[in-house]
């Protein structure tokens, strides 16, 4: 048999040890949790019960636009925003274009004022905004004033 005798000195850590461990499990979640809430950078919707049960005249409009068969390229170059549009044949759109620019996070607008080029196309010029990315929010207003929604998201380097 062994003769060691029972050290009662030698196991008093092991309930420190537990709690200490469990003291960090505590402030790093503390730490997390408090991140997780100073740093929301989401996007609330007023009224979204109300959004959301509005949904189908959301698929019905995408079914609309989808049946117009119209495509659209936005780009964003030498201070100008270009827009260009062309049909399902790939002929060009004729028509008038409304819209801003958007910072998606900070919510920053800036109105564009866009003049016809010919071919279906369109310019706005810009001052330089900030690098970064930013949503151009369009509509074009074709024939018969159909209006089409253009959604895109360009970078600024």
């Amino acid at each position: 048999m062994n003769d060691r005798s029972h050290d009662p000195n030698r196991s008093r850590w092991i309930p420190w040890a537990f709690a200490g461990g469990m003291g960090l499990v505590v402030a790093v979640n503390m730490v997390m949790v408090y991140y997780a809430v100073s740093t929301f950078t989401g996007v609330t919707v007023p009224r979204s019960y109300e959004r959301g049960r509005g949904y189908e005249t959301v698929l019905a409009e995408a079914a609309r636009q989808d049946a117009l068969g119209w495509k659209a390229e936005v780009s964003l170059a030498g201070g100008a925003l270009r827009v260009a549009a062309t049909d399902r044949e790939g002929r060009p759109v004729h028509g008038r274009v409304e819209g801003v620019l958007l910072r998606p996070l900070e919510g920053l607008e800036l109105p564009l004022a866009f003049t016809p080029t010919g071919g279906g196309r369109w310019t706005a010029e810009i001052d330089p905004p900030r690098p970064g990315q930013w949503e151009a929010r369009l509509t074009l207003y074709g024939p018969n004033e159909a209006p089409f929604d253009i959604r895109q998201r360009v970078t600024v380097r």
